[in-house]
């Protein structure tokens, strides 16, 4: 049976924790604060103004927000990070609404799914940072997320991830002080991840795993955190005849598109779409392989995906992708996108978008296109990270194709944008619905030794998924519990 996070499990692991943030000054921000900065103390923000936003420094646990304010050093809050895109860029007359993760720390939004994990097991005695190591098992930017939030909270970390991934990762994951553990393969090769953890679990009793695959916390900090920062730029956005119409989000962990959930409780119509790589079409082909849209890993169905809430899966040929990183980030590209009638403003804005991020904005267009949808709709998606992260694959295009040229812009923006069609996307119906959570069976219980009643728990039982949402109420309970026993907020 699946249970909630809501109880202190072990009260001397719990003091232990006390003690340990009481002498090194961490406070914990609550869920409710990641939500709405508004409610972090003055004294915090006070102090917040001479660090930078990946200072390794505890205060900077609040700024996993939406709404940081887009500076590197000395930002404080605002409304939420976003660019709409125009019409001029994707061909459509549906608006494409991208909330941007680069202005969280570490540059992705997986600090906050990564917070969602750790926070929990702390200030409930189940993670003792006096003694376990924080395992990160992820395909990128999670990892990273869970090796920051670690040093932020005194927790020794290990981050496991392909080999394959950007140099960028890697290099940042051994400055922040890291075990890295590299796994064979890229972006797909998601098992090897889970046989690295088995192997760990075995032979070392001081490791907890934070599989972000199973984790509720992580669909738990996006149904509630990104879900309202979705939610409140709707409402700054819309006019008169707007509709939400469609939320998109690739499936990777399946933490991000648990926004489609809480979104389903505000605009029942909503269609939540599920985005993934062509060369690894697992959700819509039962398919396999190896693909380039690195940050989405797959060819397995997440034990958090609630697939009964998702409408549409659509690929992406991650070649469409590599083309737009040029496209979006080369200067030959840019000159071309202004003499196309995008503006100056939004061109330098578009290197906020990263690999995972140019594929979301694809399957927003297929989506569009596939419903006919009008200037009335306005679709979400997410820009997990920036171009920052994919330097390195940019020049590695450049080595390998030569230099980008007016050319190859004119082409890229026509064939991958305005040329995209709605081959390779599927409308579910429930009994697809079905068929893809029974794909969970041979990853969870036949590997990773999940009970077939959990299974069917969470297709059958119509409060589970709401009682996991709303757990994070109860977390903040707990927060504020743990922060009084430190009493760090009473001497600031």
């Amino acid at each position: 049976m699946i249970h909630t996070i809501d109880t202190v499990v072990d009260h001397s692991v719990l003091a232990k924790a006390v003690q340990r943030y009481k002498e090194k000054g961490i406070i914990l921000p609550t869920f409710a604060q990641m939500k709405n900065p508004e409610l972090i103390p003055g004294a915090i923000k006070a102090k917040l103004k001479n660090i930078g936003l990946w200072d390794l420094n505890p205060l900077n646990l609040f700024r996993i927000t939406w709404k940081n304010e887009p500076k590197e050093t000395g930002g404080l809050f605002g409304n939420v990070n976003y660019i709409e895109l125009p019409k001029a860029i994707t061909g459509i007359d549906a608006r494409i609404v991208t909330l941007i993760g680069k202005w969280f720390p570490t540059g992705a939004h997986k600090v906050g799914a990564a917070y969602g994990c750790l926070a929990p097991r702390i200030t409930t005695g189940q993670f003792d940072p006096t003694y376990h190591k924080a395992v990160w098992p992820s395909t990128g930017n999670y990892c990273r997320g869970g090796a920051f939030d670690s040093y932020l909270m005194d927790c020794t970390s290990i981050a496991i991830l392909p080999e394959e991934m950007s140099k960028e990762r890697f290099d940042w994951l051994r400055e922040i002080g890291a075990e890295v553990i590299a796994t064979p393969g890229c972006e797909s090769n998601v098992k090897e991840i889970y046989d690295k953890c088995w192997e760990l679990r075995r032979t070392r009793e001081d490791v907890v795993i934070f599989n972000q695959f199973d984790e509720f916390g992580n669909a738990v900090w996006h149904y509630n955190v990104t879900g309202s920062a979705i939610e409140e730029v709707y409402n700054a956005v819309k006019t008169p005849k707007s509709q939400l119409a469609a939320f998109i989000s690739a499936t990777g962990s399946a933490g991000t598109i648990a926004a489609g959930d809480y979104l389903r409780t505000i605009a029942p119509q909503v269609k939540v779409v599920a985005s993934e790589a062509l060369q690894c079409p697992t959700l819509l082909m039962n398919g396999f392989g190896g693909h380039r849209i690195e940050g989405i890993g797959d060819k397995h169905v997440p034990w958090i995906h609630n697939v009964k809430n998702t409408n549409v899966v659509v690929a992406i040929d991650d070649e469409d992708c590599m083309r737009l990183l040029r496209l979006f980030n080369d200067p030959k590209g840019h000159e071309y996108l202004q003499k196309s009638g995008v503006s100056s403003e939004l061109v330098k804005q578009l290197p906020l978008l990263g690999i995972s991020s140019i594929s979301n904005i694809l399957s927003s267009i297929k989506t569009a296109k596939y419903y006919e949808m009008t200037s009335e709709d306005v679709i979400f998606t997410i820009a997990t990270d920036s171009a920052v992260m994919y330097q390195s694959r940019l020049e590695e295009l450049r080595q390998e194709r030569g230099e980008y040229t007016e050319l190859q812009a004119a082409k890229d923006l026509d064939r991958c944008l305005y040329g995209a069609t709605t081959d390779y996307l599927k409308e579910l119906t429930y009994q697809d619905q079905r068929i893809i959570h029974n794909l969970k069976y041979y990853t969870w219980i036949e590997q990773q030794q999940k009970e077939l009643e959990d299974l069917n728990q969470l297709w059958y039982d119509r409060d589970l998924w709401p009682n996991i949402f709303s757990q994070a109420a109860r977390w903040d309970e707990l927060i504020d519990q743990f922060n009084d026993m430190t009493g760090l907020l009473k001497m600031l």
